[in-house]
């Protein structure tokens, strides 16, 4: 007995010793990621340093907002693009070190290959710049929005909070115009319809998603005869991703260098749908007289399309959330001109759509996979079928919300169809019930006594501590990066006067 115990302690000093080790270990690679990520914002501040002119007047403020747009663009790529991977990753269909890889490339080509070239100076309409607002007032205004923004994204990320870009860069304008200019400024209409979206986007999301998952069960993985439930309805459901992702790409991921017609939109997405489903329909049949009648089997044959949907979602993210990171950048570049004028838009020159191409790209090297975890994993659990789901839920939630004109989030969509997911799993499964043991409560009578024996209850399948955390903040969000936006505007104001 002795000699069993001095082994058993042996072994859990071993497994202490490992544990402090990879600790230590993971210490050593977070200040390594970190120091990277200094790099990259010292060689960014050099670089602009040496190849802008030096006739340019104020020309440390350009240098001080290309590298406060590096580090925007380094959160949005901590932050925003688990999205997108972290369910697939949940799903096991890719690991971390390979989805990591896929969304950098493919961020960075969206960025680069379709990311817009004109964009509007004030994000999206939240403040209305008139000639009250004096030049150096609005250069202020906008590197107060895309700091806050920042830091405001840097901090969910470290509580492991998925948030939208787009409301942390609306809010840093919005506190910041209100600090240059006060209530006026604000275009409040369009800030009505940006709550609206924080209500609209998770829950739609969620419930197309959830619908989805809904009829894969009842048509495919609880059929007795999965094979040729398979082979009927899977063809059809990669058709209908494949649909979706086109039309998605073709009014989102292109929409700055090419713009469809509705005509256009209509051929192309029912063209590829066809297509997809004559290519799908043999590579199903073949690859299923290798499977076995059980659900495990199944889930392989959403691997393939679920990849080539995460990866092109991933493209039009690049393309489209690039300018969160480099607009208010290129506001501030597009006042450093002859006429020294605030242009209603501005084009956005290479090199600033490069930077915020290799930022997201490094933040999501460098520290995406601790959300990619939290997304994917943590939530609810997930697997391929789940992960397809919220892939395509993603697609058509953004369809819709353009076609009624609403401002959304797909941070706040993808994350709300992971919650949909799970809440049906909850409501129709119902798996492992648990006793509830009556503990020291005193019963009025026996019967309730025996009857508290039997009570059961259902297992949470959405951890709900992620739940409120996630809820909070972007409940917080805007009013957070406005309130941080408006003060770091009264300090630069204070410390340029004292100048």
């Amino acid at each position: 007995m002795e000699k069993k115990d001095l082994e058993n302690r042996y072994i859990n000093d071993l497994k202490r010793i490992d544990y402090s080790s990879n600790q230590s270990v993971f210490r050593i690679a977070n200040w390594g990621t970190v120091l990277i990520a200094i790099f990259f914002l010292l060689l960014t501040g050099v670089c602009v340093d040496y190849f802008i002119s030096d006739s340019i007047d104020n020309k440390i403020i350009l240098v001080i907002a290309a590298v406060i747009g590096g580090y925007m663009a380094l959160n949005i790529g901590a932050n925003d693009v688990a999205n997108n991977m972290g369910p697939a990753v949940g799903g096991k269909v890719l690991t971390i070190t390979t989805a990591v890889i896929i969304a950098a490339i493919c961020e960075a080509a969206g960025a680069l290959l379709a990311g817009g070239d004109v964009v509007k100076t004030v994000s999206k309409g939240i403040i209305m710049v008139d000639s009250s607002v004096s030049l150096d007032s609005f250069r202020y205004l906008m590197l107060s929005a895309l700091l806050s923004a920042a830091l405001w994204i840097n901090l969910a990320t470290m509580l492991n909070a998925p948030v939208s870009t787009t409301h942390s860069i609306v809010g840093g304008v919005l506190g910041g115009g209100l600090a240059a200019a006060g209530m006026n400024i604000v275009n409040w209409f369009t800030m009505g319809k940006i709550a609206a979206s924080w209500v609209i986007s998770p829950v739609l999301g969620g419930i197309i998603a959830a619908l989805f998952l809904l009829f894969i069960k009842i048509k495919i993985l609880n059929k007795d005869n999965k094979i040729s439930a398979a082979k009927k309805w899977i063809p059809v459901l990669i058709a209908l991703m494949a649909a979706a992702i086109t039309a998605y790409m073709t009014i989102k991921g292109f929409k700055k260098i090419y713009k469809a017609s509705l005509f256009e939109i209509l051929s192309y997405t029912i063209s590829i749908a066809v297509l997809s489903y004559l290519i799908a329909k043999p590579f199903v049949n073949k690859k299923i007289t290798k499977l076995k009648n059980e659900k495990k089997d199944i889930y392989t044959l959403f691997n393939f399309p679920l990849i080539i949907g995460v990866c092109l979602l991933c493209f039009a993210h690049g393309a489209n959330d690039v300018a969160n990171a480099v607009g208010p950048l290129a506001a501030i570049v597009s006042t450093f001109n002859d006429t020294n004028e605030i242009a209603s838009k501005v084009s956005i020159p290479f090199w600033v759509m490069f930077i915020g191409a290799v930022g997201i790209s490094f933040g999501l090297l460098l520290f995406g996979p601790k959300l990619i975890k939290t997304v994917g994993q943590k939530i609810t659990r997930l697997n391929a079928p789940r992960a397809y789901c919220v892939a395509i839920s993603s697609a058509i939630t953004v369809l819709i919300a353009t076609t009624l004109g609403l401002p959304v989030s797909s941070t706040h969509i993808a994350i709300g169809s992971i919650f949909g997911i799970g809440f049906l799993r909850e409501f129709l499964e119902n798996p492992n019930k648990q006793k509830i043991k009556p503990g020291h409560k005193l019963n009025d009578t026996a019967e309730e006594a025996f009857a508290e024996l039997d009570r059961r209850i259902k297992r949470k399948l959405v951890r709900r501590r992620f739940l409120y955390s996630i809820a909070a903040a972007w409940i917080i969000t805007v009013p957070a990066s406005a309130l941080m936006s408006a003060t770091i505007y009264f300090i630069i104001s204070k410390l340029t006067s004292m100048a």
